[in-house]
């Protein structure tokens, strides 16, 4: 199976010299959820024009497919599972099942070396459910008889995670530009690492050792429904984006009551309202 992906991703790349293609929108992270398990895949899943995409990778063996042709001169990949027969080609708007045409309502492009396609015309012409989870930006796939294995569960974060860190963001900083949104909850992530403070999302939330760390803990926002923007924002700061390096500290210097973190803490950066400190 290794050496035929390497192959495939080499014939991709002979296709992908001859066009140009468009570039992800990486700002919204999706991820794709199988029979309740997050998936991990070498090239993250995107959401263009409202459609989710995921590499053909992903749908051989998160979907149990049973094989991947990949032919070179028409620039296509075929999908084969029992009696189903999917052909796809790249950068086009249409495909075959079982050798029958159909229209899918935008083309499949190719990004970096891998062909991506819309995962809800996939999963389903192979029988799966696909449903778009818009509180967290996920796709839930569910097929009977799908066992993923163990080795292919991303374990990144979970949803309960997403959850807190997005409330918390909000929380803290509603009207704040995406950077500063991100640096909040690189904070509340720096924490979680550090040994000076609980090792939980939750628990650097909640933590009252030096008393409470977060105002919207005494003033109830926390339990705020956070904003589309403080979802996107928590999940592309647990998937490793960071605009604050190591601070473990923030606050806005025109309202605070306090300047203890100033007097205290090595300063980092400012981004819009707050200040970021180490």
């Amino acid at each position: 199976m290794k050496k035929f992906l390497i192959i495939l991703f080499s014939m991709l790349l002979i296709c992908q010299n001859a066009h140009a293609y468009r570039t992800a929108d990486k700002d919204i992270p999706v991820d794709i959820v199988v029979n309740g398990s997050f998936i991990k895949m070498d090239e993250r899943a995107f959401v263009e024009s409202g459609r989710a995409y995921v590499p053909i990778r992903f749908v051989s063996e998160a979907l149990g497919v049973d094989s991947i042709e990949w032919n070179d001169e028409e620039c296509s990949a075929t999908i084969k599972q029992a009696d189903t027969t999917i052909k796809l080609f790249e950068d086009k708007n249409y495909a075959y099942i079982n050798d029958e045409e159909v229209q899918l309502d935008a083309n499949t492009p190719v990004i970096n070396g891998r062909l991506f396609v819309p995962v809800r015309f996939v999963g389903e012409s192979l029988g799966a459910n696909v449903d778009w989870d818009k509180k967290y930006y996920n796709v839930l796939i569910d097929k009977d008889g799908v066992v993923i294995d163990e080795a292919k569960v991303d374990k990144t974060y979970t949803n309960d995670e997403v959850l807190w860190l997005a409330r918390i963001i909000h929380a803290e900083s509603e009207g704040e530009p995406a950077r500063g949104k991100i640096g909040v909850g690189n904070v509340v992530l720096n924490r979680v690492a550090s040994p000076s403070f609980p090792n939980t999302i939750y628990d650097v939330i909640f933590d009252r050792k030096n008393g409470v760390q977060f105002q919207p803990i005494m003033n109830g926002a926390i339990y705020n429904i956070p904003s589309n923007e403080s979802v996107i924002s928590a999940k592309r700061a647990l998937r490793g984006e960071n605009t604050v390096g190591n601070s473990l500290y923030f606050f806005n210097p025109r309202i605070a009551s306090s300047n203890w973190i100033a007097r205290n803490r090595k300063f980092y950066i400012s981004i819009k309202n707050h200040d970021f400190y180490l």
